[in-house]
């Protein structure tokens, strides 16, 4: 079978499966344990994957490890070392999934962006959709490829921001913040699952719940994510993406660029670094 090409940044399990044998296609597991409750029809003692699946653990080796601060982009350099280890290369057609539906894979899909790697999509319903048809899979995914691969990291200028150019933009109109938790915790009315961790959220950010993006494990179609959208942003706006650690905020930017957004970027720290008890950055309650 010849080369694929990825068009969208969102696939389904009917395609995965037409497209399974391609030369060119890796298929990245890129699950992770959730840090609140998850509605899911995933059960997260089976180990199982989709069939020929390589393990992408950004949660606790693909990241910067020289900060505390859980599953920060690591350096362009390690990328690319870790990237040919799994055998991905400069052509490959990647397709990521989680194990809960569409959770974490959209991490995993922002971090190739940002590392200027565009032939990159989500599955869509993830893994339990997969099983549910009945499509093959195996018992673990793989940790490194057959063959080393020639991937090289090209770094996409804005993908991410840190802690200072956010606060700058919570007060300029031409841009949006906007966190993906939950509301209660938005509204510092539920407690943070990260101990330690101040309640509430940035002023002038708005919410967006990653949870309202999704239903039954599948993204929302794009007429339904331009109205959720539309009612907190405009536009033109650049839109910043927060959440508690960098992960649910790439949900919404997949939503996002889904709903016809352009100007997207990740604020990598999230309320991880932005609760801090003493990071001296402003916190507001409802």
């Amino acid at each position: 079978m010849s080369n694929i090409q990825i068009s969208s940044p969102l696939v389904t399990i009917q395609w995965l499966a037409e497209h399974l044998n391609a030369d060119n296609l890796i298929i990245l597991d890129a699950r992770i344990k959730p840090i609140t409750p998850v509605v899911s029809d995933a059960t997260q003692e089976d180990p199982g994957c989709i069939q020929g699946a390589l393990r992408f653990d950004f949660d606790e080796h693909i990241r910067d490890k020289s900060t505390d601060l859980p599953h920060m982009m690591p350096s362009a350099e390690f990328f690319a070392e870790e990237m040919q280890k799994l055998g991905i290369n400069k052509d490959s057609a990647i397709v990521t999934y989680d194990d809960v539906g569409v959770y974490s894979s959209p991490r995993a899909w922002w971090m190739f962006r940002a590392m200027g790697h565009h032939q990159i999509a989500v599955l869509d319903g993830g893994l339990p959709a997969w099983k549910k048809a009945g499509y093959p899979c195996g018992i673990q995914a793989e940790t490194l490829g057959k063959t080393r691969g020639n991937f090289v990291s090209h770094p996409q200028k804005g993908m991410f921001v840190d802690s200072a150019q956010v606060l700058k933009a919570l007060f300029d109109p031409a841009f949006s913040v906007v966190d993906a938790r939950s509301e209660g915790r938005f509204k510092g009315q539920e407690p943070e699952p990260r101990a330690g961790l101040r309640s509430g959220h940035m002023p002038n950010a708005v919410n967006i719940p990653f949870a309202d993006l999704v239903v039954d494990g599948f993204v929302r179609q794009p007429e339904s994510l331009k109205s959720i959208f539309a009612k907190k942003i405009n536009q033109n706006q650049q839109l910043i993406f927060s959440c508690g650690s960098g992960v649910t905020a790439c949900v919404d930017a997949l939503a996002a660029e889904l709903a016809g957004y352009t100007k997207l970027t990740i604020y990598d720290g999230s309320w991880s670094e932005w609760g801090l008890p003493h990071s001296g950055l402003p916190v507001t309650k409802e």
